[in-house]
């Protein structure tokens, strides 16, 4: 599904965000990307979504070479992997139901197909009784879950989290990763980047440690192993 082959990423002759790094992200793979600030994550995540090209090496999402990707082809590839932040990004004038909804209505889908899969993926998120609440009005975790839901709206092959729980509470952050782990059940790859260990901890799924933009470890039920 996601395969880079020594793919580099300089942004001076000093500060390489990735150094010759080789990955294969199998389908339906849930995987988390550590490491400590600097490590490269940040980079890993952008060169996924083609908000920045590599340097050096080759990124293919589902056979589909993005390396040089054209930024009219950008939107499509927006469409395959659903993105998830740590800063929610919703508009604060429009309802739950809206907010989604407006991914969709952006890219030019029929009302008829927005009206159908809208309910669908808050039914998912658990959030099908709250349509019409504002963000102002939802709790931290209940809007992580509007922008989850917004974030599966185009049916993606790829769901990227890029510290998902960052400003959440233990609570609701274990609500959330319950939330990404049951989208994996569904057959989608989940990409996570975080800190967190006690997160990356209790999945027992597969780690990508990376340091100073090396992948120093990819342990298949591994644990956060890095140390301050």
């Amino acid at each position: 599904m996601i395969v880079l082959e020594r793919v580099s990423k300089a942004y001076s002759t000093d500060s390489l965000g990735l150094d010759d790094v080789s990955l294969h992200i199998p389908s339906g793979e849930f995987v988390s990307i550590v490491g400590q600030s600097g490590a490269g994550k940040t980079t890993l995540a952008k060169l996924l979504m083609a908000e920045e090209q590599p340097s050096a090496g080759r990124i293919t999402i589902g056979g589909w070479d993005i390396t040089r990707i054209k930024m009219r082809e950008i939107p499509e590839l927006r469409r395959q992997i659903g993105v998830i932040f740590q800063d929610y990004k919703l508009l604060p004038k429009k309802t739950v139901y809206e907010n989604v909804s407006f991914a969709l209505e952006v890219a030019g889908v029929k009302s008829k197909v927005i009206h159908d899969v809208v309910p669908q993926v808050l039914s998912i998120v658990g959030l099908d009784n709250k349509g019409e609440r504002f963000p102002r009005q939802l709790s931290g975790g209940e809007q992580q879950r509007v922008v989850i839901a917004r974030a599966l709206v185009h049916r993606p092959k790829v769901l990227l989290a890029d510290e998902p729980t960052g400003n959440l509470d233990t609570l609701n952050t274990q609500d959330i990763m319950d939330l990404l782990v049951k989208i994996n059940a569904f057959g989608t790859t989940v990409v996570l980047v975080t800190h967190n260990r006690e997160v990356v901890n209790a999945l027992r799924r597969r780690v990508i440690t990376l340091k100073d933009g090396k992948v120093v470890s990819d342990h298949q039920h591994g644990k956060y192993t890095l140390t301050v």
